[in-house]
């Protein structure tokens, strides 16, 4: 149960069939767990753009005939999003349609551009307007400009992904139906490509490639941009000349972010979060009855807890389907309601046991606190919290929506303390050492800059 933010999610297709629209749908439905305040789908279809978009969940952008407006094309991009910069409003919902002097283009973002601001303010001397206050605008309308200058889409998107600094995932269609995927030299922010008889697709996740019924053929590699066109690659291996700050993909992924029937950069999800549940229970052993995971993100590492330490594994809340994730809530006092609403003790399972409680992360201790308490309140007699990152320190300029650094307990408090807060009998976090272990099988470096 996280309490930062997600960040976004980018799916993108090329087909040879006119299908694109509602498998670019399904897609944003399996990526809705990274961002839920906004989702839009951008259609190319005779060398013009459609775009729909809206607050709200992908169901309800695209409830009624909201589908059926978009046209039957063969590319295509979409966007759930989780706002890291600008307000929650419509006009920064992604994707975002551009004109440019022959074309249009279309560009999904995922990830946080520290120099947006530089770029929107050069792009301004050049008479470019600006209706929204995403970053993710700023991108599209860089490449957009340098497409014109280049007077070829390929060579004017990488041109300008090179100029960007930060975290970048981009899903790009022009209006000459050419898919445009991008990766920032980094490796920030997932992106991968699947394959099946009718196109390529590409993800910021691979469960969403299998729910679709592509094939995962491989990952966008850190700096790559890969051209699609009529259902085919047509160029790929083109890398960015921007700096590397030698950073990696962010660990924050495998920790929470993604799903764990995804599989990043060479490891799945599942096996990172079981295998830090096992390095959990060897760091912070205690004497309990019971091991239960805060859904979802701490089921998996709570499983691979009570492997190791041979305790049994319960379920220790019944969690409502029908509250979204509840970082994702624009304020505070939204998200602790829905804490309240989503997750139920299941009194059978923890009245009278000791508890191992296995959580995901602990950032400002409000979340955590509420489900302690709950726990305790349905007759629990101890509950020993195990954390499965280590205390979050420090800001990211990436993607994690924390405006400062005063609000992370940890930095306020020490571990004795974030304890007593919380209300737990133990605490224990997992050593970045141990982290990195559970994610060693990974085929890139990591973040870990936040802690």
């Amino acid at each position: 149960m996280r309490k930062i933010n997600e960040e976004c999610a980018v799916f993108g297709v090329s087909l040879t069939v006119d299908e694109a629209a509602g498998i670019t749908y399904n897609g944003l439905l399996s990526l809705q767990h990274r961002g839920q305040e906004g989702a839009g789908i951008a259609v190319a279809k005779n060398r013009n753009i459609t775009c729909r978009k809206d607050l709200g969940m992908i169901s309800e952008v695209f409830s009624g005939d909201g589908l059926e407006s978009l046209p039957k094309g063969r590319v295509a991009v979409g966007h759930t999003r989780y706002s890291t910069t600008g307000n929650s409003t419509k006009e920064n919902a992604g994707p975002f349609v551009t004109e440019y002097l022959t074309g249009r283009i279309a560009t999904a973002h995922n990830g946080n551009i520290t120099n947006a601001k530089e770029i929107r303010d050069e792009l301004k001397e050049y008479g470019i307007h600006f209706g929204a206050t995403s970053d993710s605008e700023v991108i599209s309308s860089l490449i957009a400009y340098h497409i014109t200058k280049e007077n070829n889409s390929m060579t004017g998107a990488a041109y300008a992904a090179g100029l960007l600094r930060g975290a970048f995932s981009l899903a790009i269609v022009t209006s000459k139906n050419k898919l445009i995927a991008i990766r920032d030299p980094n490796g920030y922010r997932p992106l991968c490509i699947g394959k099946n008889g009718i196109g390529y697709a590409v993800a910021s996740e691979s469960c969403a490639l299998d729910t679709c019924g592509f094939e995962f053929v491989r990952n966008v590699n850190p700096g790559e941009v890969i051209v699609f066109e009529n259902g085919k690659i047509t160029h790929e291996n083109i890398m960015l000349e921007n700096r590397k700050d030698n950073c990696g993909l962010c660990i924050f992924e495998y920790v929470y972010f993604a799903r764990p029937d995804s599989v990043i950069d060479g490891l799945s999800v599942y096996e990172a979060r079981y295998n830090m549940g096992l390095a959990l229970a060897e760091e912070y052993p205690v004497e309990a009855d019971v091991v239960c995971g805060v859904p979802d993100s701490g089921l998996d590492a709570a499983y691979g807890y009570s492997a190791k330490s041979k305790i049994p594994l319960v379920t220790g809340f019944v969690k409502s389907r029908y509250i979204g994730r509840s970082f994702i809530y624009p304020t505070q006092s939204q998200r602790d309601n829905a804490v309240r609403l989503k997750l139920n003790p299941l009194a059978a399972s923890i009245r009278g046991k000791r508890i191992v409680l296995v959580d995901d992360s602990i950032v400002r201790g409000t979340t955590s606190e509420k489900i302690v308490k709950s726990l305790k309140n349905a007759g629990a007699k101890e509950v020993h919290l195990r954390i499965s990152s280590p205390p979050f320190r420090h800001v990211c300029h990436y993607g994690t929506d924390i405006d400062n650094e005063e609000n992370l307990i940890a930095n306020t408090m020490s571990l004795d303390d974030i304890c007593r807060k919380v209300g737990a009998d133990s605490l224990g976090y997992i050593s970045l050492e141990g982290l990195k272990n559970a994610c060693g099988q990974c085929t890139l470096p990591f973040c870990t800059a936040c802690f």
